[in-house]
């Protein structure tokens, strides 16, 4: 499988990924203000209160998740997967150690058998990769690290 056709493939599974979290999301959404409107007023006024409260507090967290998967879905929307000579977002790289895809983090995909491990490129392994060339040598977790091919 040629480059492009592996980024593509990679990119759908990103995709895929943050699809799942957020249906999750609004799932949860949903439930918690189906539970908000059903919730009646009871005799024991303040365990009411109390959840209520909690159900806000629930609806506030989901609301946070709802808003980091727009964020995931806007760097997504800002990947090429044309070709670069040194590493951005989009870029496919071999190094000695592993197969990466500068993208979100969603960690190991695989593609042809083949293993990628999907990384943002403000992660601690993206920051390393990004801007290096072919050739290039860094350091992580006490290993050195070669790029190979950079697609």
């Amino acid at each position: 499988m040629n480059p492009e056709k592996i980024k593509k493939e990679l990119l759908i599974q990103c995709q895929n990924y943050v699809d799942q979290r957020l249906k999750r999301i609004q799932h949860t959404i949903s439930d918690i203000q189906e539970s908000l409107t059903s919730e009646t007023k009871s005799s024991a006024g303040d365990k009411h209160e109390t959840g209520r409260a909690m159900l806000q507090l629930e609806r506030e967290k989901a609301g946070k998740q709802l808003a980091e998967i727009q964020k995931l879905q806007e760097v997504l929307s800002k990947i090429s997967i044309t070709h670069s000579n040194h590493i951005r977002l989009g870029s496919l790289i071999s190094t000695s150690q592993a197969n990466y895809f500068i993208s979100i983090s969603v960690g190991k995909l695989i593609v042809e058998k083949d293993s990628f491990f999907a990384v943002a490129a403000n992660s601690p392994i993206g920051k390393l990769l990004l801007g290096k060339t072919v050739g290039s040598n860094f350091s992580f977790n006490n290993n050195q690290i070669t790029i190979k091919k950079i697609h």
